[in-house]
Parts: C-alpha cells; structure tokens; sequence
C-alpha cells in the first residue's frame, strides 16, 4: 500500500490569516503555484487559492491592498492524513473535485500537501486511477446560482453566424 506520506511534497510554504491577499498573489507568482495553505502557527485553518484572491475578493468590492487571507480564504478544508491510503484519497479528490490536499498530522498540523501531481510522478503504478481521477475532478461544474445557466446558455448561443 502507497500512502500520503511516500508521495506528498513536504516543505510547503503557508501564510497567516493576517497576511495581505496581494502579498499571497504575490507568492504564488513567485512560486508558480495556485494554493498556499494559511496555518496559524502550524495549525491549518484554511486554504487561499488564485480563484478565491480573484472571485471573493473582486465580489468584495473592497480595496484589494486592504483585505486579508481571512477574508477570501476556505476555512474548512478537505485534508489528507500522512498515514492514508493513496487510492483512498484519490477517490475522495475525485469526489471532491479538488487536485490538491494538504496534509496534517494527528494534531491538526501541516505537514504538506499531496495533488495528482505528486501521486502521479511519485506513484507511476496508480497511472490508471490518477487519470481516472483526473476526469472526474475534471467533469464540468453546474452553477451553484439559480438562473446562472440560463444566463450562459443565451450568452453561448449568441456568437457569430
């Protein structure tokens, strides 16, 4: 059995709630990554992802410089546990829709953070399940508002002739 722990990336550079979302765009411009685990201390409290900087806080309509990861984070968080069986937690991502986990330990601290990436360049046997897995996070989402898929159909159907 391959678990988290042999294919997981440890090391994983977190924020602080407190921190400036531009300051957490701008580590993941420097890391060249679209997650960033907020922890205070080492205990996990959330995560902050390029969508929820662009989404949340554009819907703010607040000042972006002003707001902090607290305020465009996902607090409660889907984690894996070091232990766990790696087609186990593929299953649980695909059902999820999420590429990425992070991973705590018994007390709820950080230890790093497993995606189909990790599972697939450090698990090359678990090829078919990654793939599968892939294409079930990959499925297309329904809008989560009523009238939102009312509105995208007419705007598709509007293009040239």
């Amino acid at each position: 059995m391959t678990t988290v722990a042999d294919v997981m990336t440890r090391g994983v550079r977190t924020m602080r709630p407190t921190d400036s979302v531009v300051d957490a765009a701008r580590c993941m411009d420097e890391l060249n990554v679209g997650v960033i685990p907020v922890c205070d201390g080492d205990k996990l409290v959330g995560m902050v992802t390029d969508r929820d900087i662009v989404v949340r806080g554009v819907a703010q309509q607040g000042q972006v410089q002003d707001m902090k990861l607290a305020d465009v984070m996902s607090a409660h968080v889907r984690c894996a546990r070091e232990d766990d069986d790696v087609e186990q937690v593929l299953g649980e991502m695909a059902e999820a829709q999420i590429r990425r986990l992070p991973v705590v330990d018994g007390n709820e601290r950080l230890v790093g953070i497993v995606t189909l990436g990790d599972i697939a360049a450090k698990n090359p046997e678990d090829e078919g399940d990654v793939a599968m897995s892939l294409g079930d996070i990959s499925s297309p989402a329904e809008p989560d508002r009523p009238g939102a898929g009312q509105r995208q159909s007419q705007s598709q159907g509007q293009g040239k002739h």
